[in-house]
């Protein structure tokens, strides 16, 4: 029968703590594995992340550049190619949501002139790039 003062961690699991500094004998004396001098040997002797002795860390030696905004998420486009397939003579964000041409968290659509529309369109919240605005009413559509 098992007794909880029998219990015991399965063999290799644990292993003992090396202990430094602790005499010639130990193989682990003196300096304490630590080599000799400079300041990776000194207690408490460190330095942060990417720094470089004093010399300009990479990081601010190259420039910053470009910008990513967070609200970007909530744009979409659709393209003239994708209104001509979806065949709805109204057009709404719900019924692109639907159709799933724009991602459900999309509060901002434009109609991007790729391709050509031959059906008439209405554009119901939605806006469009001024080419495509063109193509829209020349179609005998509107953009509202």
């Amino acid at each position: 029968m098992m007794e909880l003062n029998g219990i015991k961690p399965a063999g290799g699991a644990k292993h003992a703590k090396r202990r430094v500094g602790r005499g010639i004998g130990s193989g682990l004396g003196k300096t304490a594995g630590r080599g000799h001098k400079g300041q990776k040997s000194r207690a408490g002797g460190y330095h942060k992340v990417g720094f470089e002795g004093g010399q300009m860390p990479l990081q601010r030696r190259l420039p910053k550049r470009g910008f990513k905004s967070h609200l970007l998420k909530f744009n979409a486009e659709v393209t003239l190619t994708s209104l001509e397939l979806l065949g709805a003579a109204d057009v709404d964000l719900l019924t692109l949501k639907q159709a799933g041409l724009v991602p459900e968290m999309a509060k901002v659509v434009k109609i991007i002139k790729t391709g050509t529309l031959t059906k008439a369109v209405k554009l119901n919240g939605i806006g469009a790039t001024a080419g495509a605005k063109a193509a829209i009413e020349a179609a005998g559509g509107s953009v509202a």
